[in-house]
């Protein structure tokens, strides 16, 4: 049985379950004008933050208004340091049942929006800091294959081993961030080129989170897989 991270000495008498059970997860779909098919791109925002935090990030990026835009929320809710209603995708505590009730909730949604919209098959994967981890872990761990995968902000989790399943990837990080390490994304850079895979290195200034260098870098990659 998987055991949680503990902060107190259980009695001898205690046992740990577990049990399943249904919440509800939310996304929002941005469909561009006409009858399509469009190619799909899926977002996972940052600790703390929201759904609607990551479609203002995806909107941004030159030329996604030609996708449809499913940026996909975290299904643990708290409030966050500025007092307003935020979500994380996991903690350390259960982490491989975390992950793996993740990768399931993705992969549905994903699932869903193909079924329900006009989709040409293409899928691109957007993470900032927390939610690039779950970029990561939907392209190699999900049923649903990727051309390609957008980090800004964040690391490639430990426990992947092989990521030639991210197929194309557009890595970045601004210079001054404190949160994504340059040992770490370089680290990451060298895991990418490992697995077969050259990545499209995008360094700028700035901190943690994007900026209009970020911006016009993610188009062009974007735009690249786009017209494959």
């Amino acid at each position: 049985m998987q055991t949680r991270d503990r902060l107190f000495l259980p009695r001898d008498s205690m046992n740990e379950y577990y049990l399943e059970t249904t919440v509800s997860g939310c996304y929002l779909v941005e469909s561009p004008p006409g009858s399509g098919p469009f190619p799909l791109l899926a977002g996972f925002h940052g600790y703390g933050q929201t759904a609607e935090d990551e479609l203002e990030l995806l909107r941004n990026i030159p030329g996604s208004d030609r996708w449809i835009r499913l940026p996909i929320e975290a299904l643990h809710p708290f409030i966050n340091a500025k007092g307003q209603p935020g979500s994380s995708w996991m903690t350390r505590r259960d982490r491989d049942r975390r992950i793996a009730e993740n990768v399931r909730y993705v992969d549905a949604v994903i699932g869903r929006v193909m079924a329900e919209q006009p989709v040409d098959g293409r899928l691109v994967l957007h993470g900032f800091s927390q939610g690039a981890g779950m970029a990561c872990r939907t392209a190699v761990l999900g049923c649903h294959p990727v051309v390609g995968v957008m980090l800004l902000g964040g690391d490639i989790p430990p426990e992947i081993a092989d990521c030639s399943r991210m197929r194309a990837v557009h890595i970045g990080r601004g210079d001054r961030d404190r949160f994504y390490p340059q040992k770490r994304f370089e680290a990451d850079v060298a895991r990418l080129r490992e697995a077969g895979i050259e990545p499209v290195v995008s360094q700028f200034r700035g901190g943690h989170g994007p900026t209009a260098e970020y911006f016009d870098a993610a188009g062009r990659f974007l735009n690249k897989i786009g017209r494959g």
